[in-house]
């Protein structure tokens, strides 16, 4: 593929890639609703890790299992000449509600994508990295994998997020955790009162004050936190406190700033209540998303191909919320657009968007989805100067 592809050429093989996936339908389908009945949290998605890894194998595609030192991580390689396009998957769930951020969408949809783009590669000289990504909820699966290699010689990392709607993108913000603890002292809440010191109360006044920096942030700004231990009896006057808080902003630059500002509210509830506080950032920290435009346009336009007219997000039509294929985008060029497989409306880890997510549109998301990563992989190996723009793009992106 020296000199590039024709344009009929391209539409050929792009077609062959979206009768792979057809190929392929019931197999993706039936993984994606075993996944989904069978919920797994951070770091313990060992059955979907094992029937993932089981369909490559089956598929010749020798996958490394426990990659990278991660007990539910993988990764499969085709190797060749071009360049090298690297497809995700996420497949772990939340606490109690289980998919209801469609994970099981994610996995069978990449894995779709990377099977069928895996026929042509020999073809186009492409070479193909299908990455299994354990922990996206909070344990940073994404950030690990990235410290220790599964990025390097990778040009391009794509992936798809389900949605109640089709987007080009989601409306990415950093995060960093924060877990904090009071110290007090403990008295007899009747006979005593006033020997204690109530470690409840000065979690409860740093509570407040957070409440009330959230008057005096920025739209982009967001700072949310629950009490996870608040004593033991009432008539004991706490001697210790903790909590847990989730510190947004629109990227790591402006996050550092608020992160001071959350810790002073929260510093002076033990100074009110003659309390001590300690306190840890939880790593790894989750980047902004930097979406790469012209993988973007290559994926909006391959999403029309098979129906689909994906949306730049507005006031109405967004996605908020962070994860860690934003540090994936720190590293190589990449994208995170959303697939609709919910009425409009539903949010995103909720009950409601659970049954979505193994409902007749979720199996759409999970073909359509297939076929669209598919085809912008076929359009990142075909030598037509995509690939090239696309990593001019991502060099002047991330030194700004």
């Amino acid at each position: 593929m020296e000199n590039g592809m024709s344009q009929e050429e391209l539409a050929d093989i792009k077609e062959l890639v979206c009768d792979e996936v057809d190929a392929r339908a019931s197999m993706l389908l039936e993984a994606s609703h075993a996944i989904h009945e069978n919920p797994e949290l951070n770091f313990e998605e060992h059955f979907a890790h094992e029937l993932l890894t089981g369909i490559l194998e089956d598929e010749g595609l020798s996958p490394v299992r426990k990659a990278y030192d991660l007990d539910t991580a993988f990764e499969a390689n085709i190797e060749g000449a071009g360049p090298t396009v690297a497809v995700l998957c996420e497949y772990d769930a939340l606490p109690d509600i289980g998919h209801a951020c469609g994970h099981n969408i994610i996995a069978t949809a990449g894995l779709g994508a990377g099977l069928a783009a895996a026929t042509v590669a020999r073809k186009m000289g492409g070479s193909l990295r299908i990455l299994g990504t354990p922990a996206e909820e909070g344990g940073g699966g994404k950030v690990f994998m990235g410290d220790r290699g599964a990025f390097e010689s990778v040009d391009a990392a794509l992936m798809v997020h389900p949605a109640s709607g089709d987007l080009v993108r989601m409306n990415t913000i950093a995060i960093h955790r924060l877990q904090v603890e009071y110290e007090g002292q403990a008295a007899h809440a009747a006979a005593s009162p006033h020997r204690g010191k109530n470690a409840l109360d000065a979690a409860v006044l740093g509570y407040q004050n957070v409440a009330a920096l959230r008057q005096h942030i920025r739209p982009d700004e967001r700072i949310h936190g629950i009490f996870t231990d608040g004593g033991r009896k009432p008539n004991i006057v706490p001697e210790y406190s903790s909590m847990e808080w989730y510190v947004r902003s629109k990227n790591m630059r402006t996050l550092e700033p608020l992160k001071k500002r959350v810790l002073s509210c929260l510093e002076a509830g033990a100074m009110a209540s003659s309390c001590t506080m300690s306190h840890s950032w939880v790593d790894p920290y989750y980047a902004d998303m930097v979406d790469n435009e012209t993988i973007c346009t290559l994926y909006a336009a391959n999403a029309q191909r098979v129906g689909r007219d994906p949306i730049e997000p507005d006031s109405e039509n967004k996605v908020v919320g962070s994860t860690d294929m934003g540090n994936v985008s720190y590293l190589v060029p990449s994208i995170h657009p959303m697939i609709g497989v919910a009425p409009y409306g539903v949010p995103i880890h909720t009950p409601d968007f659970a049954y979505h997510a193994r409902s007749e549109s979720g199996d759409s998301g999970v073909i359509d989805g297939a076929k669209i990563l598919a085809m912008t992989i076929v359009d990142l190996w075909a030598n037509n100067g995509s690939m090239e723009t696309a990593q001019q793009e991502f060099t002047s992106s991330i030194s700004q």
